[in-house]
């Protein structure tokens, strides 16, 4: 077991600080018009980007997405994940929607960073899967915490949300740091070939709620 296994964090819920917004500029896309907020915390881990429609404070709760950034995906379109996928699918459903919110976090590799994420692409060519690789570079399979996301969807005026997601912790986590979801709803893009094992990974390990993997 490596040396430097003390970097396994405990998830913590509950908000730090109210999040402030620092920027605030119109957005639109291909997936519809947006208002692009940057919110900021404490430090680097406490920082979102917000893209919002509508006006999801008012009319009911909003349809949100809590996207966790991934570089070789969302940006060069890597497939061995689905994370780009899910974000397109996000946006094309919150842009057709009366309300919602994108959140866009800074939790590369579920939270242990780029060059981790690398280091652990490694591992993954030499037979680990996701999970393993993170545990055997001394993180937890997992170490995301939502609680900066709960405090930043209150300070956009949202107290209960539909969450656009499979992932039964980020609903947990969400629900202790004061946000209710009425409603979990899917976000599964087409398994491919080169997906199926990544995606049976997260629903075997990560308990992900995956249909037909």
């Amino acid at each position: 077991m490596p040396a430097h296994t003390s970097r396994k964090k405990s998830r913590r819920t509950g908000p730090r600080v109210k999040p402030r917004i620092v920027a605030r500029a119109k957005l639109p896309s291909r997936f519809g018009e947006f208002t692009i907020l940057g919110l900021e915390g404490r430090g680097p881990q406490e920082s979102a980007v917000a893209l919002v429609r509508g006006n999801p404070s008012a009319g009911g709760p909003p349809l949100v997405r809590i996207h966790s950034q991934c570089l070789t995906g969302d940006v060069l379109c890597s497939e061995r994940c689905d994370c780009r996928a899910q974000l397109e699918l996000s946006l094309k459903k919150i842009g057709r929607a009366r309300s919602g919110v994108l959140l866009y976090l800074p939790q590369e590799g579920r939270g242990i960073g780029l060059m981790n994420k690398l280091k652990a692409y490694e591992l993954q060519d030499r037979g680990r899967d996701t999970v393993e690789a993170n545990e055997e570079l001394g993180f937890s399979a997992d170490s995301r915490d939502y609680a900066f996301s709960a405090a930043a969807l209150r300070a956009l005026g949202v107290r209960a949300v539909r969450l656009l997601s499979n992932n039964p912790e980020k609903v947990r986590q969400l629900e202790a740091g004061g946000i209710r979801v009425v409603e979990r709803v899917p976000c599964q893009p087409r398994v491919t070939q080169r997906t199926r094992g990544y995606l049976k990974t997260k629903k075997k390990k990560l308990g992900h709620l995956l249909a037909g993997v």
